[in-house]
């Protein structure tokens, strides 16, 4: 192979930082160079990122293979031990171009292979200027790293340091840039994104920064936010979803679980009633706002009863996109100290809430039918409403807008028929 190849994982924010890594690689005279840039969320997920470098190595056997990313940071010894491996990187240093010029020859020993800072000495997040992010029609921008709350599960602030935001006047000038390429959707993401503006002077918030957005970039047609933590929700981020038909009616929220017990156990800082309200609230405001979430299946001490409440905050507010993720303990964690639930249960119930989100979903795609939807395409014959509803749009061009009329679903995605007369 010749060039830079860049293997991404995890998260929205990942795929912003791979865009920098290739053009910091690139502009470092980097070549032949395969950079994995991981995630630590799950075991799962590392798991599959060691699995993907001795894919890469097999099938590259003369190529420089460069780990860094959210499980390097945390797990640093583990990477650097692979035979596969030739340097790892942390998340600090996979954003600079000098990080590549000082790589380490081959055959050199595991501890030389190290260029990994500690991440809770990192005060600042340098703005970074991309104008493309490959195979997406929607753009990403880093409005944020890093977090500050502890949740008991969570090995991710130990990847991604502290919170940190970056200036607004940085972000609106990236996603100028991304608009002059022709990008007609942007989402912000980050860490802990609704964090987004208290080590800032004046304090600016999450809601006033996309506010700021669509108000200085007129060529903005649509903004998404990634996952937000709905505690965090601020009133200008309520006047967008009332107000603002550039904002899109969906919201990604970290919910984590629904029994109030198990939300304290986890150091959450919302209880069950507040994501009950803020749905509501939401919806209020937005009809026809939609609702993702993550939630945690099988969680140290979580009773058959507590596990219940999860699935029945699930129905109650009806959430169309259920992220279901099975515990996972990370070493380092104060949640991996506590009692465990046997795996096989743990594996149980994350199915049986997985069920109750293909059974959501089956109902959102049921209301859609026979309604007319604006839809963004994407480069794979398929594309996504306004409140972010897979649709199968093989015929259409990619980073069209269009008007269609929704016609049935096969249970994953919309069917729709073009609307005469309606691109943009």
């Amino acid at each position: 192979m010749s060039g830079v190849e860049v293997i991404t994982f995890g998260c929205r924010l990942n795929t912003y930082e791979s865009e920098v890594m290739r053009a910091e690689a690139e502009k470092a005279g980097l070549n032949n160079a395969i950079l994995v840039n991981t995630c630590a969320v799950t075991g799962e997920a590392v798991r599959q990122a060691r699995q993907a470098i001795r894919r890469a190595r097999r099938d590259n056997p003369h190529a420089r293979i460069i780990v860094t990313g959210c499980a390097a940071q945390t797990e640093k010894q583990t990477f650097a031990e692979m035979a596969e491996v030739d340097a790892v990187l942390g998340n600090e240093e996979k954003l600079a171009s000098a990080s590549y010029r000082s790589l380490p020859d081959f055959g050199v020993s595991a501890e030389e292979k190290l260029r990994v800072n500690d991440i809770m000495s990192v005060r600042a997040t340098a703005p970074q200027m991309i104008r493309h992010i490959d195979g997406h029609v929607r753009a990403f921008i880093q409005v944020q790293n890093g977090c500050d709350h502890r949740c008991t599960f969570c090995i991710i602030p130990y990847g991604r340091g502290n919170s940190r935001s970056v200036p607004m006047g940085a972000v609106v000038s990236q996603a100028r840039n991304l608009v002059e390429s022709g990008y007609r959707e942007i989402v912000l993401t980050g860490v802990d994104a609704t964090s987004y503006g208290a080590d800032l002077p004046g304090q600016p918030t999450l809601g006033l920064l996309a506010k700021t957005l669509l108000k200085q970039i007129s060529e903005i047609r649509r903004l998404r936010l990634s996952s937000i933590d709905s505690i965090e929700a601020d009133q200008h981020l309520m006047d967008l979803i009332a107000d603002e038909p550039r904002f899109m009616p969906h919201l990604h929220l970290s919910l984590q679980h629904g029994d109030d017990m198990i939300l304290k156990r986890m150091k959450r800082r919302h209880l069950r009633a507040d994501a009950v309200r803020f749905i509501a609230d939401a919806r209020r405001l937005r009809p026809e706002m939609s609702f993702g979430a993550d939630m945690i299946a099988g969680f140290p001490t979580e009773t058959e009863a507590m596990f219940e409440n999860a699935v029945s905050l699930a129905e109650e507010v009806g959430i169309a996109h259920l992220h279901v993720f099975p515990y996972s303990p990370r070493p380092g964690t104060p949640a991996a100290r506590m009692p465990q639930l046997d795996r096989a249960l743990v594996k149980e119930r994350a199915g049986r809430l997985r069920s109750t989100g293909q059974k959501l979903h089956q109902s959102h795609l049921d209301s859609m039918v026979g309604t007319r939807q604006w839809l963004l395409v994407e480069n794979n014959g398929l594309a996504h409403t306004e409140n972010f509803t897979l649709v199968a749009a093989p015929s259409l061009r990619p980073r069209d807008l269009v008007q269609v009329a929704i016609t049935g679903h096969n249970g994953k995605h919309l069917d729709m028929q073009l609307a005469a007369a309606d691109a943009a």
